[in-house]
């Protein structure tokens, strides 16, 4: 816990007072786009507090995680005029933005009633632990992190693209702009096959469940074949790999390896850690056999011990 929160500390004080000091300046469209995106930002946060608490479904930010960030990359783009680079990030973006939103849909996470849907689970499990069972408690954490947090972190794995705005680069589509788009696309389409997975062996698993039928494979009650079998959440990894990806295109565009939109693709690697280290806590809980397959099968990277 504390190595989380000494990483947090680097990460949102020292990273970005390191490239302001030493990187180069916001350029005058990227100070435009910035201002705009301020109040874009503030709004999203404003709904979704709003929508959560008066609903009591707090997953609002779950139904637009997906969303938002193609909406920031286009309006970026357009604000510079749609120069080559940024209209390839865009797209891939919204390739990115339509395989998660299509995952989360057929799971039953949109309704017609905008404001319904599946909520995480995970929040009901908070929501009961001491501290957290205290409405107004829950309101703090629904605006502060639920809201506001992590739709800022939302726009700040996406700001690779306003750094590639107003650049020289943004017009030029290099070879290795080529090697990484075919790389996050390919990204992609792994986190597309390990939901997949999931999903069929969640299906299958409540079906002869329902159905009183023998339960067989299904009854340790988690997927661990095919890319479950190589890391334990292989969805995970790739997302991480996606937006650490799309950095590395502000680096094509800036020729700088460190600069200021760095700090959104590090808060979503810990908030993934987090994230994973809570819900491997409840599946512990729930399965006796996930604990041995923890001390088995590494976390995010396959082959390694790292994450464990």
């Amino acid at each position: 816990m504390l190595g989380t929160v000494l990483l947090l500390i680097v990460t949102v004080v020292v990273v970005p007072l390191v490239s302001f000091f030493y990187g180069e300046p916001l350029n005058s469209t990227q100070e435009i786009i910035m201002h705009d995106m301020i109040y874009i930002v503030g709004g999203v946060i404003a709904y979704c507090f709003i929508v959560g608490e008066i609903s009591g479904n707090t997953s609002q930010t779950d139904k637009l995680w997906s969303i938002v960030p193609i909406g920031y990359a286009w309006y970026a783009t357009w604000l510079d005029g749609m120069p080559d680079k940024m209209v390839l990030m865009s797209v891939l973006v919204t390739i990115w933005g339509a395989r998660l939103t299509y995952n989360f849909g057929r799971r039953g996470g949109y309704s017609w009633k905008f404001w319904d849907g599946e909520e995480d689970y995970r929040w009901d499990v908070l929501r009961q632990k001491p501290g957290f069972n205290n409405r107004f408690v829950w309101a703090l954490f629904n605006l502060f992190f639920i809201s506001g947090y992590q739709h800022v972190l939302i726009f700040l794995f996406t700001v690779p693209i306003i750094a590639v705005a107003g650049t020289e680069g943004a017009h030029e589509i290099l070879w290795f702009d080529w090697i990484l788009a075919i790389a996050m696309f390919g990204a992609v389409v792994l986190e597309f096959i390990a939901d997949q997975q999931q999903y069929d062996f969640q299906t299958e698993k409540y079906r002869r469940k329902n159905a009183g039928e023998d339960m067989g494979e299904y009854a340790h009650g988690f997927v661990r074949t095919g890319l479950w079998g190589m890391m334990r959440h292989p969805n995970y990894a790739m997302e991480q790999l996606v937006w650490i990806i799309f950095y590395l295109f502000s680096i094509s565009a800036t020729g700088a390896w460190l600069h200021w939109s760095i700090t959104g693709v590090l808060l979503l690697v810990i908030l993934f850690k987090t994230s994973s280290d809570f819900s491997e806590g409840i599946s512990a809980e729930k399965y006796p056999e996930y604990k041995e397959y923890q001390r088995t099968v590494p976390r995010f990277v396959p082959w390694t011990k790292f994450g464990k």
